[in-house]
């Protein structure tokens, strides 16, 4: 095993990981621009400010709710997205600060 100085930062794993599934990617990849890819008109919120609401994002995707709010789980824990509640509703963004230090990160260290 690599030492402590060698070894890959747990966050770029986590990230690294969660980007493995092309179906995480896809979602990650449509929520840069929502409003190409969910319909503006059925939004309660702000796409760019507050996120996709799930049930737009599970439409789209054509998966169970549950597959759906899996993946955008694991997508929070690696840092990619983030959620915020409206109402019942949640709603997910792209973190994109996070996504450009993660990028960042990974130059670095490959």
């Amino acid at each position: 095993m690599a030492d402590a100085a060698t070894s890959p930062d747990p966050d770029l794993v986590s990230a690294l990981r969660a980007l493995s599934n092309p179906v995480r990617l896809q979602l990650l990849l449509w929520l840069r621009e929502p409003e190409r890819h969910f319909p503006m008109d059925q939004a309660i919120a702000d796409p760019a400010e507050v996120g996709v609401c799930v049930s737009h994002i599970q439409a789209k995707a054509g998966l169970a709710q549950s597959t759906v709010s899996a993946y955008l789980a694991e997508l929070q824990r690696a840092g990619l997205v983030r959620a915020t509640r409206v109402g019942k509703w949640t709603h997910y963004r792209r973190d994109e600060e996070r996504i450009a230090g993660l990028l960042s990160q990974l130059g670095r260290t490959l």
